[in-house]
């Protein structure tokens, strides 16, 4: 493990794995340690804990679910690799490692191939141009289809010449994979005797390796600075291997081309050393990234930043997590500047805020620093521009923050978060958790920000929405085990709304004597319906003054006060207008209390006298799905009471479908969407009003 951070950013590679649960992202990591030497195979199985794993919870649950950074050294570069979750519930931890790299190892098994978040995944990275490279791992699986897997790599990434291999798998005569044939060298890598050997290929090679070199080179020397080149070669010339090992860093540094690589499973160190080269000679380095955006904290502009230990600090936290001895933890990238240990950080925090955070600007010392390797975490002085390590003690550093110097604080605005949509209502288990619970629920949501947290006015419910089951699970056992509060879940309730469905006439009487001043008020009100979405409207027609003005606006209010408590099943009763057209005072014993009482009970009684029909939230939806799937999609959504209200093509074989959709039927769409489209599909939603509820989906909340 190396004690030192390197001075020159040329030296860094920020590299962050991508890849489905179980393609083998976790096993490549560990064996490209086990290759660098930042652990041994003995230490690795006394620990009984990949290099990756951080979080107790993942080892109860079996799966990583959280972004975990690897500082490796090859060759006299650092490589940090973030080696991020493979479930689609936790792809905000995905985004943060894009956010943190430069530069992205897609992870792909030989055996299950390609996911659809995986592909997805790949076109958020065209979309911003960063460099990319495919591993296929498992190729020595008995069910492995390597050649299958490229073609699908090619097909589903292909963008000009697209995803080309550098090696073809080595077939021994049993028809294992015994190692490597390197197109560019015309080398055999065999790994058949346990470790690496390269030799000269065997007769029936040569001819296997002419046409995929072809194509190889055509699309390296697709991006070469010498015009004259793809002429030549495609006139007979034969390219010097210098030459192509060059253009081939300038095509995958550039985001234009996109070599596969092979590894194996044995303990041979199969393809490591293959791969460790691209990572070092054809990613870029953090010089060579272009930084994100950066303002002050209240919006002002600021110079572009650049990634220079001498320039402005500037740091963005890319995860957070507690510990219950070191306190906060906060692994952070370094986009310019020094960040020093013990030093004191301006912490702003901003965007956030309809998830539960607060916006924060505040100075505060942070602690030690160090680069963490599995749960050992090795201390340093420092990290520089272009660096990835840990900060502990910065007490209010959230998941998304900037970190920079009380001199001059700065701003990074986060990248972009997926949106949970699946929501949970919860309750504490017990009075004890009940008074641990805002703290703990405070220090969740600073930690994971694609969870949301909602406190609902209307049903006095917690909600806390997800990206999907495992990541309730996840939160929720994090939230007992590391914060020592128990929760339980209650059917959600949607804050539904009642409104007259024809128009009624109410009288409110309030008349009492029990010695001294009594009470006395008498109205009369007509309460009609309104169009969906106007709300209330009051209107006096009082004449003669047999209501006094003061005691008109207590009828008003007292009408106000029932609405809000509801008058049938005790929702907010909305859209209607009462005007008040009659009533009786006393000279003595009314007063603006009794008439409030007076103008509730009117409404009551009007409500006794029509029909009350209960009004249910209503969102508009939009679906992105593949062709394939639109049918069965929409199918669904008229299964939930949905209007599907339009659809288009949206490119790429895929189709916008909007939809109108009772709030009540989309509890669990987010997790039933994934099923239905196989995990391809996506969705938004946002309230558009309220409509009336079917009466048989209402009956039983009104009286039956």
């Amino acid at each position: 493990m190396p004690e030192s951070v390197p001075a020159d950013p040329s030296q860094i590679r920020n590299v962050v794995l991508v890849g489905p649960s179980h393609s083998g992202k976790t096993m490549l990591v560990e064996s490209l340690a086990l290759t660098t030497g930042a652990i041994n195979r003995a230490g690795t199985i006394e620990a009984g804990n990949t290099v990756s794993d951080s979080d107790e919870a993942e080892h109860r649950q079996g799966r990583s679910v959280s972004l975990s950074l690897v500082p490796l050294e090859w060759q006299e570069v650092r490589i940090n690799l973030l080696d991020t979750p493979g479930y689609a519930d936790f792809v905000g931890e995905v985004r943060a490692g894009l956010r943190a790299a430069d530069a992205a190892l897609f992870v792909v098994s030989a055996v299950d191939g390609v996911d659809a978040a995986t592909s997805l995944l790949w076109d958020e990275c065209a979309a911003v141009g960063m460099p990319r490279a495919v591993v296929i791992t498992k190729t020595d699986n008995a069910r492995a289809d390597t050649e299958g897997v490229l073609d699908r790599c090619h097909e589903l990434f292909g963008e000009g010449q697209g995803v080309l291999p550098l090696y073809l798998p080595l077939h021994a005569d049993d028809g294992h994979v015994a190692g490597l044939i390197g197109l560019l060298s015309r080398q055999i890598f065999d790994y058949s005797g346990g470790s690496r050997v390269e030799r000269e290929p065997d007769p029936q090679h040569v001819e296997l390796i002419e046409d995929p070199r072809t194509a190889l080179i055509e699309g390296i020397i697709t991006e070469s600075e010498d015009e004259t080149l793809m002429e030549r070669f495609l006139g007979g010339e034969d390219v010097a291997f210098d030459t192509l090992v060059s253009d081939l860093e300038k095509a995958v540094a550039r985001g234009h081309f996109f070599p596969a690589l092979l590894t194996a499973s044995s303990p041979t160190g199969f393809g490591m050393k293959e791969v460790l080269e691209i990572l070092v000679r054809g990613f870029p380095s953090p010089l060579e990234h272009e930084l994100p955006a950066v303002t002050a904290p209240d919006g002002s502009p600021r110079e572009p930043l650049r990634c220079d230990a001498d320039g402005p600090l500037c740091a963005e936290v890319v995860k957070t997590s507690s510990d219950s001895y070191a306190g906060r933890q906060s692994l952070v990238r370094v986009f310019s500047g020094t960040l020093r240990a013990d030093s004191t950080l301006h912490v702003s925090g901003h965007f956030l805020t309809e998830r539960g955070h607060e916006d924060h600007d505040v100075d505060e010392k942070g602690g030690s620093i160090s680069l963490p390797l599995g749960r050992n975490l090795n201390a340093v002085d420092e990290l520089r521009a272009g660096e990835i390590g840990v900060v502990s003690r910065v007490a209010h550093a959230e998941t998304g923050d900037t970190l920079s110097s009380p001199e001059n604080p700065l701003l990074i605005e986060p990248w972009v978060m997926p949106d949970p949509l699946l929501p949970v209502a919860i309750t504490a288990h017990s009075n004890a958790d009940e008074d641990k619970l805002t703290a703990a629920l405070g220090r969740l949501v600073a930690e994971d920000p694609t969870m949301r947290l909602e406190q609902n006015p209307e049903t006095g419910q917690i909600i806390l929405w997800f990206m999907g089951e495992a990541h309730v699970d996840v939160l929720l056992d994090r939230l007992k085990t590391r914060y020592g509060v128990s929760v339980d879940s209650e059917p959600l309730r949607v804050s539904l709304r009642e409104t007259f469905a024809k128009s009624a006439k109410g009288h409110g009487r309030l008349v009492k004597q029990s010695g001294g001043h009594g009470q006395f008020a008498v109205c009369d009100i007509e309460v009609e319906p309104l169009p969906a979405g106007t709300g209330f409207e009051f209107v006096d027609k009082i004449t003669g003054g047999v209501i006094p003005k003061t005691f008109v606006a207590s009828v008003e209010k007292g009408v106000r006060v029932q609405m809000a408590k509801g008058v049938a099943a005790g929702y907010p009763l909305t859209d209607i207008r009462v005007t008040l057209v009659d009533g009786k005072t006393h000279s003595v014993d009314s007063s603006d209390m009794a008439f409030q009482t007076a103008g509730g009970m009117a409404l009551k009684e009007a409500a006794e006298a029509s029909e009350i029909t209960l009004l249910e939230p209503v969102d508009e939806v939009l679906v992105l799905v593949p062709d394939d799937y639109v049918g069965a999609v929409m199918s669904d959504l008229s299964g939930r009471r949905g209007r599907v209200t339009g659809s288009e093509g949206a490119g790429a074989g895929r189709t916008k479908i909007l939809a109108d959709v009772p709030g009540l039927e989309l509890t669990r769409y987010a997790i039933d969407l994934r099923s239905l489209a196989h995990g391809t599909a996506s969705f938004t939603r946002q309230y558009s009003r309220h409509e009336p509820m079917p009466q048989h989906v209402a009956q039983g909340l009104v009286g039956g």
